[in-house]
């Protein structure tokens, strides 16, 4: 902590440094505005909390009626990390035996997340993804709401709640069940660590650039030429002088980073074989067994990126894992409203349930990274363990008190957008 001092200046820079995000704009060269917002807890890597939320949410809102702002940067300060998850510490500790179901907080950390989401889903406004570094988790969630995402050499994403005993969540069953060949599925299971390659193949990306032309991004836009806009392209995204074609030939426009190969693009025949095995317990099968894999795919078995996948998939989370695959499944037609809702009713089970802390504990409190779980994989296939995992998609909450509801209605944006 910075000592207290009388100096007022020094105290409006303590005041802006402990801020959780940051916002500032950028003058374009034409006389508007280029919003940029910055998570700003870097010791955390910038892990996100009901409070960034919140305040992502309204300076959002309140960007969106600025007609002077025609496009948002959202980027993570220091060099490690855009955003490495969700800050579950609070979390944590609000999961006991003693709380109720729905956990009150549980609800206030899920449905603040899950709102900015939907938020930036239907943003009208171009939201700009500078994804350099670590993106995991919540930060994943933020990547998939922005309409331009640029990764770099040094971006590393994954989907790691099977070590934690969660979901894949923050969106995540919308997104995973979007990339092709059922590679999203083996993410998910997984927990895989992948790079700006793989990115960009599982539509999580459009634009790759080298983490040093940071400056040169918010260059392009400045002087890109937003005086093209007029009231009949602002209401259309594909039109050819609105923001986001604006945007899409700016970033086009920048020199393209040289990446390492896609681990995704390399197996991806081996790993729709895998994935498309029969059900779960034939997955498992195969990923339990090292001469199932040799056999699948020799390379595929022996690359150090698989088995780092295989056995974390193998200290994993058996729940997490019937979820996970019980979801890649239920949302493939449903709207990202839809997704979030249901995606918010299994969040607050597991956050009544023994896995997710038992998972937390192990990984980040006592970390012995030895979690005893509840079940085995054999327990979540039975026919009782089966129910045990449909449970958790149950509204938890008494009628017409869950907080996401009327996402389901006639009012879901959604449905406003088809109409």
């Amino acid at each position: 902590m910075t000592a207290a001092t009388d100096d007022t200046q020094n105290s409006s820079n303590n005041t802006e440094q402990e801020a959780s995000v940051l916002f500032n704009t950028e003058p374009t060269d034409c006389g508007h505005l280029i919003g940029i917002m910055t998570l700003n807890t870097p010791k955390s890597l910038n892990a996100l909390s009901v409070d960034m939320c919140q305040l992502l949410a309204a300076q959002l809102e309140e960007w969106q009626a600025d007609d002077q702002v025609v496009a948002i940067v959202l980027k993570g300060a220091g060099d490690k990390a855009f955003c490495a998850g969700g800050d579950i510490r609070k979390l944590y500790d609000s999961m006991s035996t003693s709380a109720p179901i729905p956990n009150p907080y549980a609800t206030e950390f899920f449905s603040h997340e899950y709102r900015l989401y939907r938020q930036m889903h239907f943003y009208s406004k171009p939201l700009i993804l500078w994804g350099d570094g670590i993106i995991m988790g919540g930060g994943m969630g933020l990547m998939a709401g922005c309409s331009h995402r640029i990764v770099t050499e040094r971006t590393r994403f994954a989907m790691p709640e099977i070590t934690i005993g969660l979901f894949p969540d923050a969106s995540g069953s919308w997104f995973l069940q979007r990339m092709p060949a059922k590679t999203g599925l083996f993410l998910g299971l997984t927990g895989a660590m992948c790079n700006a390659n793989d990115a960009l193949l599982a539509n999580l990306a459009e634009y790759a650039v080298a983490s040093h032309d940071y400056d040169a991004v918010i260059q392009r836009l400045k002087q890109s030429d937003w005086q093209t806009l007029d009231s009949a392209s602002s209401s259309n995204k594909f039109h050819h002088n609105s923001a986001h074609s604006i945007v899409g030939r700016a970033l086009a426009e920048l020199p393209v980073a040289e990446l390492s190969d896609s681990k995704l693009a390399t197996y991806w025949q081996p790993i729709q074989k895998l994935m498309n095995s029969g059900g779960l317990a034939d997955i498992d099968a195969l990923l339990q067994s090292d001469e199932a894999l040799v056999q699948l795919n020799k390379d595929f078995s022996e690359d150090s990126w698989t088995q780092r996948a295989v056995a974390t998939y193998r200290h994993g989370c058996p729940v997490t894992a019937a979820l996970t695959y019980a979801l890649y499944h239920k949302v493939a037609d449903l709207s990202i409203e839809q997704v979030l809702y249901l995606e918010a009713n299994v969040a607050v089970h597991c956050a009544a349930n023994p896995d997710f802390k038992e998972g937390v504990r192990a990984l980040l409190i006592d970390k012995d990274k030895d979690p005893q779980w509840s079940r085995s994989l054999a327990d979540c296939v039975s026919v009782e363990g089966q129910a045990y995992i449909d449970k958790h998609f149950a509204n938890p909450y008494p009628k017409g008190e869950h907080p996401l509801e009327d996402w389901l209605g006639e009012e879901a944006l959604g449905s406003q957008y088809v109409r």
